[in-house]
Parts: structure tokens; sequence; C-alpha cells
């Protein structure tokens, strides 16, 4: 008996929208992409629920034919390639012919659509795979996409969708990745009734400052080469706005989002002199290469992109940031010109200061009035092999004008990092940095479980802007953060002003202790509210905690270890980094056999 039999349609389908349609952010990137090969110049996109409910996206290209429109649904139905030598000649964004039919297999949508040339456009309802209505309707030229119960036939698809927040946050992801490469299309965005995009037309520096932040404004350098190999275009961050997470990394080859991890080690090898160790730039670098010298045909999703000529353009690349570095370009807003003084001739010139020099006097020779005594440093070399001094909380040990540890009666602070205790058990090693980041960490999720933050008011309130996609998140975040002891006041536009800080932190950075704390957030995905809140405090522990080296008093060192060992858990950090350790005086022994 045969047992081999082609699957239908409707299996089919499902099969390849698992490798396209991954979540509301994958339909709306083939809707977008699709627009834009459309040639339209505004795009507009409308979401509800994080796109559970509905994703619709309208465009002003040219439309389809009644035939093109019921044809689109088709698996491997495309406009794009008609041989297979079209694949090393793409310059459009889709090419596969495998969306719109993978989009259809599950959910329910509606196309209208009509060209500038037809007097009437098509309408076409499809659910699961299956025609429910084609007629011809009155609509405007372009096409309105409307997908609508995305795996409403895939119930355990639609399980494994995350939060509404995660799902959102993916979606402005995939429309801030086109729109970065395409600023002369206009492009808004609404979620639940809510405008979270508003892009005119603009040029490419504006488009990235649109998107992503004022704050980039001033931090980015232009980058522009043009080989026989490949043009190169964008703008790398300064060294000064590299970040340790959450840094803006874009990389686009003719026109297309790509990740490519190898030309990503390129700018890193260019900053590496420039930035702390760990530390990310953000770039935004276009590439325009000849299509035949690259292949996108890898993965459903067209961001794996191999390159033929790979180590040249690795060469171009790091050559043109490290020029981009090395000698940035000063641009002047004509508004805010630079008042240069003018030398006034009537003024009378200012008589130069009657300096005297000795020119007879050597500091490092000896004079018959000036007689050599040994110093006090000298005399402690004669008594001591060590360069020990005594204080009254005890004997400091210095080299090199270092002071490398302090002991006392009680505790030894080892080179500012390491809090030492003699027990009966053995030598205990704390790290006080550590130690200070769990016990403020307890503090500062304490005051957002008890809902009692403590702020104190700024003198003169600061101004933060964030992003689009910040903005998405920090409704969730308001409450934690006014526990905790921020004050913020919401001005519109994404902007805050703050009034008030956690007290007890006078002296951060408030504007930049907040981005950081909500860089954070942004980057764990928090899903529940005890991550959000577990997140919050962390971050700002980390931020306010001693920094490492600093030598702690007797008195501040035993507060430090009394309020630890209060912890209900002293030995790690929430992130799970070790404080102490216990050396065992068994272990002390054998290495002295």
């Amino acid at each position: 008996m045969d047992v081999i039999h082609l699957l239908p349609d409707s299996i089919a389908n499902q099969i390849a929208a698992g490798e396209v349609i991954q979540r509301p952010a994958s339909v709306v990137k083939e809707l977008i992409e699709n627009a834009v090969d459309a040639g339209a110049d505004h795009i507009r996109i409308y979401i509800k629920d994080a796109g559970r409910t509905l994703i619709q996206v309208i465009d002003n290209g040219k439309g389809m034919s009644e035939t093109d429109a019921r044809m689109a649904f088709e698996r491997h139905a495309t406009s794009k390639i008609t041989t297979a030598h079209d694949l090393f000649a793409l310059r459009t964004m889709g090419f596969r012919g495998e969306a719109l039919a993978s989009i259809a297999a599950v959910a329910q949508v509606e196309l209208k659509t009509r060209r500038r040339e037809d007097e009437m456009g098509t309408l076409i309802q499809i659910s699961a795979s299956q025609l429910d209505k084609q007629e011809m309707i009155s609509t405007s030229q372009g096409s309105m996409f409307s997908v609508k119960n995305l795996f409403f036939n895939i119930p355990a698809r639609r399980k494994f969708l995350k939060s509404n927040e995660t799902e959102f946050k993916n979606i402005l992801t995939e429309v801030e990745r086109i729109a970065l490469v395409y600023p002369t299309i206009t492009f808004s965005l609404k979620h639940n009734d809510s405008e979270i995009l508003n892009l005119p037309v603009s040029g490419q520096k504006q488009r990235i400052v649109n998107v992503l932040g004022k704050k980039l404004l001033q931090q980015l350098l232009p980058v522009n080469v043009n080989t026989s190999l490949v043009n190169i275009s964008g703008f790398i961050g300064t060294p000064e706005s590299s970040k340790k997470r959450g840094a803006f990394q874009y990389f686009y080859v003719n026109g297309r989002y790509m990740r490519h991890p190898y030309f990503n080690k390129a700018i890193a090898l260019a900053f590496e002199p420039f930035v702390p160790t760990g530390d990310m730039p953000n770039f935004f670098i276009y590439l325009t290469v000849d299509p035949s010298s690259i292949d996108v045909n890898i993965h459903p999703t067209k961001t794996e992109i191999k390159f033929e000529n790979e180590q040249a353009i690795w060469q171009i690349i790091t050559t043109v940031v490290k020029e981009a570095i090395a000698v940035p370009s000063l641009e002047f807003d004509r508004a805010e010109a630079i008042d240069m003084p003018v030398y006034d001739t009537k003024r009378p010139p200012v008589e130069p200061p009657n300096i005297q020099v000795r020119t007879g006097y050597n500091p490092f020779k000896e004079t018959n009035t000036q007689t050599y005594r040994k110093t006090d440093w000298e005399k402690l070399y004669e008594t001591h092999s060590l360069p020990i001094q005594s204080t009254e909380s005890g004997l400091i040990f210095e080299m090199e004008d270092k002071e490398i540890f302090k002991i006392s009666s009680e505790t030894l602070h080892y080179k500012g990092k390491y809090l030492i205790l003699v027990l009966k058990s053995g030598l205990t090693f704390i790290d006080q940095r550590r130690a200070h980041i769990r016990i403020l960490f307890d503090q500062y999720l304490q005051r957002i479980q008890q809902k009692q933050g403590a702020s104190q008011g700024l003198l003169f309130p600061e101004i933060i802007t964030f992003s689009p996609k910040e903005s998405t998140v920090l409704p969730h975040l308001l409450d934690d953060l006014s526990y905790i002891g921020f004050d913020l006041a919401d001005l519109g536009n994404n902007a805050y002003s703050i009034n008030g800080i956690p007290s007890g932190l006078e002296t951060i950075n408030p504007v930049e202790t907040l981005q950081e704390m909500v860089d954070k957030a942004m980057e764990t995905g928090c899903e529940v509210k005890e991550e959000i809140s577990e997140t919050l405090a962390l971050a700002l522990a980390k931020k306010a905690a001693i920094l490492p080296c600093k030598i702690l008093s007797q008195e501040e060192s035993q507060e430090l270890i009394a309020k630890l060992f209060s912890s209900t858990s002293p030995n790690y950090t929430p992130d799970g980094k070790l404080i102490v350790y216990v050396f065992p005086e068994e272990e002390l022994n054998k290495k002295f056999k």
C-alpha cells in the first residue's frame, strides 16, 4: 500500500506559515515590505491588542488588478522574480511569494485594492486559506490589508504569544527597521487608537532622530565612502554615546535590514581603543552593493545575507569607521552661531606682566644655604621593610601611593574592594560593592512592595525624552519608579520632567540613571509585575552602590556587614554573583604543611 501522498494546501500553508509568520510582528514586516515594493510613499499601520485582534496596513502604492489580487494569496505567487537567475539580481524587499499565503493560512484576511487606471477596486476576504468573498468595490488607489484574529485556527500557537507589551515592542522594532532605511516615505503607527509614530519625509539623520529620540542628534558622526565593491553611508555614534547595553545597531544592504556578526565585529574593533571594555557603539550603516554579489535567499525572514567579497568589505568598514571617529565633522546650527570677539583698534594695548626669572636657580643642585637632610620616607625604610604607617584605626600598607590594605582590630580592607573578617572558622571575604548592591536592592524592592518611596525634590527639574519604543513600556514602570522615589510629570510627546529623585541619591545624574533603568527594563522584556519591580530595583542599586576601590571607615564597614547579614540572601547578589566567600582554617593549615 502506498504511504506517500501530497499534503492538502491548507496544511502545507500552515507549515510554511510556521517559518514566515512567527508572531504579529512578522505579519507587520511582510505587509510593510509589500507596500514599499508597491512604490508607496505613505504607509499607515493600525494595531489592536498588539496584533492579536487586528493588524491593518494601508498604502498609496500602485495597487493590484482583480486577477493579481486573487493570485497574490497563492503559494509562490510573486511579481518579483520569473527565473532562478532573478534571485541574484533582487532589488525588492520580497520575492519568495510565501508571505500572503502564510498569513491567510493562520488568520482572517481582507484586502481592498485598486490601481490608478481602474475605476473600481477589488475586495477579497480569505479565512484559513479559504476564499470567502471576492467582489468589485469603490476604494482609493493602493492597498489596504486587514489581518484579524491571528492564529485563530491554531490555538496552541496563539497561546505561546508573549504579553501585549512584548508583542507590540516586537512590532515597533520591525516598523523602526524599515522606517530607518526609507526616510522618503511617510510612516504612521497607531496602537489601540494611540499614536505611537508619526514620521514625515525627512533626511536620513533626522529620520534616525525622529524614530529613536532627540538625544541622538548631537551624537551622530557621518560615514561615507564609495568604492568599486561597496558604497557605504550612514552614521556612527560618538565614542561617548556607547552603552553597556541597549545600543542602537543597524546594518542595511540595498535597503534591506540584516544581521551580520562579522561586520559588527569590524565596527567593534574600530571603536575598541576609544570605548571602555564591554561598551557597544551606536551605528546606522547602509551598504549598497551589486545584487549579484550577495545571496539573500538563505532564510525566510531574509535577514541573513551572504556576501561574495565579505573580507574586503570588512576592511573598508573598519577603515571608514576609524576615520569618522578620528576626524569628527563639526556641524553648527546657524541660529546658535558662536559670537566671536572682534579686536578693538581703539582700545589701548595691555602691558605684559613683568616676570622676574632666577637664572642661576637649579632645584636639583645642592647649595651652601640648603643642606641635605633625610626625609621621613627615607627614615621609614631604615626601620621597616614595607611602607606602613600607623593611624588611629589601625595600620595602612601603601605602595606607589596607592593604599593596598588596611589592618584594624576587627576588619581588613584589601584594595578597597574586599572586606576580610577573621572568624573562628577561617577568613571570610566580602565583596563590598556587591554587598552594597544586595543591601540597596532589598531596600528599593521593599519600597516598591510597600508603596512607600521617599523622594528628594530637585531645585531645578530636568527633562528626559524617551524614544517611541521606550514610551510604550514606560506606563508599566511609572508606579514602581514612583515607589522607589522618582517624581515624574508627563509633558507629552514622550517627554517627562524629573521633579524628584530617591532620597540619598542626590549625587547621581537623574537623566542618565532613569535612562539606564528604562534600558534595562527594555532589555529584559519583563513579562510579570514582580520581574519589572526587581529589574528596576537592581538597576538603581547598581547605579547607586559604592564604586570599587573605595576605602570604608571602620564604622561604614561594620554597618555594611551588619546590613548584609540581616538580608535574606547575603551570599549572592540578585543577579547571582557571589558576595561572601569563606576560606576555611583547615585549607589555610594545609597550605603551610
